[in-house]
Formats: structure tokens, sequence, C-alpha cells
């Protein structure tokens, strides 16, 4: 007797049962999948990113408007650390280990939060953090490509300046890049005002490619000073020799007024836009800044201006030259003093990696009215440790 093992026949030969087991499956893998995203996700908010830059120096000479030295000197150290906080916001924490007069400091440079899911090209920043005022100042000193910053940046900038405030910016929906920014910042440093906000900045970048090879930028920034700080009379603490040595890091702005206005340009070149193995990279930039204090004339003002060529001749090797030009008035009671420097600047960088670089340079310096003004020899390395972001443009 035949046993028969009767199967009910459904349309296309489709099993419900097996149907539902694969839907469950899917279900189940999506599940698995969201959640190892919101993992993910959390494990990146509760892992921040750290980056360390060792920066060091040796100084010939002691030189003019402050570099330090002579001898080995500490450069520009940074413990960074910065993740999203969530799907709206960013943070970032950056602490500097510097020295002046001899003394190693350590200065909070950077401790802000910035959004991201705005939309419109708009972003705001606040807490601290570096001015987007020029070209250089927006971007830490370590991504340069010469060992110190130009003689205009460290007498009217303190090399590269950061404040306490808010900024507000915005890419504008062009065919161009075109980004604007303002900022309302504290300016203990170099305000008297007691109304809590004594700078005001406005800043734009436009830009393009001109070929597949060559790209530019240009900016105008602005920076409007309350009430400038007035400078301490004779037998207050006031330097005689005129000189100032607040160079290698932002204690305020050595030289200031109730205005400054920035013009930069930017020309780069690589062939086929590929970077890594050659690029040609032009800047310049431009300084005025008048109203000095009540006692200044139509004469009275201060000015500088840099400009740099930079080749890189072979993915590790690059070359360069700057000059650079700063005319003073430093405000003596109801009076000034003229000061002026000329500083040119070559310099032969190695960079075995993205993380690596040493770096010769050698400096000549003419000018009136500073003590120290040498030609000198900078030997320099910079080591990035960790996370370490793209370079801006």
């Amino acid at each position: 007797m035949k046993t028969m093992t009767m199967s009910k026949q459904y349309p296309g030969d489709k099993n419900p049962l097996i149907e539902a087991s694969h839907s469950l499956s899917w279900v189940v893998g999506l599940m698995a999948s969201l959640l190892l995203s919101s993992a993910s996700l959390h494990a990146k908010e509760l892992n921040p990113d750290i980056s360390v830059v060792l920066d060091g120096l040796y100084v010939q000479e002691s030189m003019a408007l402050g570099h330090g030295g002579p001898g080995f000197v500490p450069g520009h150290n940074e413990l960074s650390l910065g993740a999203p906080i969530d799907d709206l916001f960013i943070g970032r924490l950056t602490t500097v280990f510097d020295s002046h007069d001899g003394e190693t400091e350590l200065a909070l440079e950077e401790a802000f939060l910035r959004t991201t899911g705005l939309g419109y090209g708009l972003k705001v920043k606040a807490g601290r953090f570096l001015s987007n005022i020029g070209y250089l100042n927006s971007r830490h000193t370590h991504d340069d490509s010469f060992s110190t910053r130009p003689a205009v940046y460290r007498a009217l900038l303190g090399s590269h300046y950061y404040d306490d405030g808010v900024q507000l910016g915005v890419t504008l929906p062009t065919d161009f890049y075109w980004q604007v920014s303002a900022e309302a910042l504290q300016g203990d440093q170099v305000s008297d005002t007691d109304d809590g906000v004594g700078l005001y900045t406005l800043s734009t970048k436009v830009g393009g490619d001109l070929s597949i090879s060559q790209s530019w930028q240009a900016g105008l920034s602005y920076m409007k000073n309350r009430s400038p700080a007035v400078e301490e009379e004779e037998g207050e603490g006031h330097d005689h020799d005129h000189d100032h040595d607040h160079a290698g890091h932002s204690h305020g702005l050595n030289y200031y007024g109730g205005n400054m206005s920035v013009f930069d340009l930017v020309w780069k070149w690589a062939p086929r836009g590929n970077n890594r193995q050659q690029q040609i990279e032009l800047s310049a930039e431009y300084f005025y800044v008048d109203d000095l204090n009540e006692y200044a004339d139509d004469d009275d003002f201060h000015e500088g201006w840099y400009a740099s060529a930079v080749w890189q001749f072979a993915p590790q090797w690059s070359a360069g030259v700057r000059y650079g030009e700063v005319d003073l008035r430093q405000p003596h009671g109801d009076h000034f003093h003229s000061q002026s420097l000329q500083e040119t600047d070559i310099m032969v960088s190695y960079s075995h990696s993205h993380f690596s670089t040493i770096r010769l340079q050698y400096t000549h310096q003419s000018g009136d009215g500073f003590d120290d003004i040498n030609n000198g020899i900078f030997v320099q390395y910079v080591m990035s440790l960790g996370e370490h972001g793209a370079h801006e443009f």
C-alpha cells in the first residue's frame, strides 16, 4: 500500500511560510543595521578625535617683533579634541603649550561649538575661536609654509588672534565660491569697553577655478575696535625699547586702533589639479589700521603687507620666499614714535608624510625703531599625531 504525502500547491509555487521567513529576516537585518549605525554614532560621540601637534624650533638669534630664543624654544604645541555632539552641533577644544619670556604657558586657544544642520549654507560658531579676519589668521600656525608668521601679523594680530564671542557665516548659492562672515567678540585684551562686546568683524571671500590646474581666492576683512585700549605711560610698565615679544602666540594685539582693514589674494597652480605631486602658491595680504587713539591725526596709522611664493617641486619637498614690510606708530602719551621693519624669509622643507615636516628658514631683517634687528636661521619640526584634518585653501 502506497503512502501518499499530500502537499498543498500555491500559485507560482510560493510558500507563505517561506515568504514570511524571508520578510522576518529582512526586518531583523534592517533593525540590526540601524542598531549598529546608532552604536557607531554614539561611539563617535563618546570617543572624540584627539590630535597632538609637536612643534619645536631652534632660533639662532633673537629678532625684532619676537621669535623667542636664541637657542631651542618650544613652538606652537597643541592638544585638540573634537567630535559631533549630535546631528546639529560639533564641538572642539584646543589647548596650546607655548613659551613666553622664558616660561612655558598653557593657553586655551579654542573652545567652541558649531552648527552643522541649519541648511542654506548657514553656520554659527560660539565660544572661543580664531577670528576670520585676513587669510592666515583662521588657520593654525602649524599649517603655515614658513616657521614664523609675517611681521605684519606678529605686530597687528599677535601672530594669530583668537577671542571669545559668536560668528555667523554663510556660503552663498552662487556659481563661484562666495562666503561671508560676521563676528562679535569680547575684545578684553585690546578694548577698554565695559559693554561686553569690544570688537566686530566682517569678512567676505570669493574664489573659483581658472582652469583644471588653477584656482584663486580673494578676501576683504574689516575689524571695528569700539574703544582701543590705552597704552601704559612710562613708569607704569612702559617698554622703553619699543620691542614687543608677543609674536610666538596671541597675547593680544601689540599695535591696534579703531579700524583695521585687510585685503588678501591667493593663487594656486597644480598640474591637472593634482597637488600631491607639484604645486605653486602665490599669496599676499595688505593691512591698514587707523584711529589709533584720541591724539592720532591723519598721519598716524599702521600699515603693512607681505607677499610669498611657495613651490612644492616634488611630493615631499617645498621651497619658498617671502618678503614683507610693516610701518608702525607707537603711542607715547600725546605723541607717537615711528617704527618700521622689512623682512625677507627663505625656506626649504621636507615632509615625509602629511603628518611630519622638517623646515629650514633664513630670515633677514632691516628697519628702524626696534632692538634686535638681526639675520637668523630657524630649524623647525612639526609632527602631527592622531586626527589631522585637511588644510584649508
